[in-house]
């Protein structure tokens, strides 16, 4: 192994877990109990894989899935899921507060008030910030891991180009609809943080453009377009499918309306139909090679 290939390989998962630590971290402050440090417990798979993949395989990932990006996402979305819920039990309490303590800080001294300033932009943006860096960090990750048998940079360039448009969209999704959830519908909390870490399985797995692209044509449609087959099976089940289910649950259900919600709903829809249509071509182009004459090129 390379020195370049192992300090990528130590960098990266290094890098995940100290993430994941500041995120319990973050879990414990606001909880306000010691024993949520045993969500530490979670880094234990990533730090036992990291020995197994030196050892074995010499630091390189694997082709059609990451164990390490697997196992760095087991470590965090617990400590997300906690804060996330906490967020929303307390938000109209947290308003309260917020209200008051500016209130009380018009006849406090201008450092109060910074003080006082700084804490609730925290209080606000922790959340958020900390979905922004876990979604670079996936990006930038993907990227120092050393590539795995059968994966070429190619592959690994198209496979980032798609990790920034699925981060984008999943960030998006989370922010803005969790935004729209008023205080009472806590089972739609539960919906959308789970349809958001199901959907962030896309970025372990990557076999839409990792399979391997056979010359000889199969007997399957499988066999012959595998690839944008997954690729379909991501949109409609993985990504696009499920924010388009949330969306419509939170504007039919919920009577929650408004420009950008509509928008993204629209733009899921608009994918879903383009998938299932590109999917009947698919079908229909393989119907037509299977069914046409094998001994029309020899006459």
């Amino acid at each position: 192994m390379s020195p370049f290939s192992f300090l990528s390989a130590i960098i990266t998962r290094a890098l995940f877990i100290l993430l994941s630590l500041v995120a319990v971290w973050r879990v414990i402050w606001v909880k306000k109990h010691p024993y949520y440090w045993l969500l530490t417990l979670l880094f234990l798979p990533l730090v036992v894989e990291m020995i197994i993949t030196l050892r074995k395989r010499k630091g390189l990932d694997y082709k059609w899935f990451s164990p390490t990006i697997f196992l760095f996402l087991i470590s965090i979305i617990p400590s997300i899921w906690i804060m996330e819920l906490h967020h929303q039990q307390n938000r109209e309490q947290d308003s309260k507060v917020a209200k008051l303590s500016q209130r009380v800080s018009q006849c406090a001294s201008l450092s109060q008030r910074l003080r006082d300033v700084l804490s609730n932009f925290c209080q606000d943006s922790w959340i958020l910030a900390l979905h922004q860096i876990l979604l670079i960090l996936l990006i930038i990750g993907k990227w120092l891991l050393p590539l795995g048998g059968g994966i070429t940079r190619d592959q690994l360039s198209q496979l980032l180009l798609i990790f920034v448009g699925t981060a984008a969209d999943i960030l998006e999704f989370n922010s803005e609809t969790l935004d729209d959830v008023k205080e009472s519908s806590r089972e739609l909390v539960y919906v959308i943080l789970g349809v958001w870490t199901w959907s962030m399985l896309q970025f372990p797995c990557h076999l839409c453009v990792v399979f391997f692209f056979s010359s000889i044509q199969g007997d399957s449609l499988w066999s012959n377009r595998s690839t944008d087959l997954w690729s379909i099976v991501e949109i409609l089940f993985i990504h696009d499918g499920p924010f388009l289910v949330v969306r419509l649950i939170v504007m039919i259900h919920f009577g929650t309306f408004h420009q950008m919600l509509v928008f993204f709903a629209f733009k899921n829809f608009l994918v879903v139909i383009l998938n299932v249509y590109r999917l009947y071509i698919l079908y229909h182009d393989f119907k037509l090679s299977v069914h046409s004459p094998v001994g029309d090129s020899a006459d």
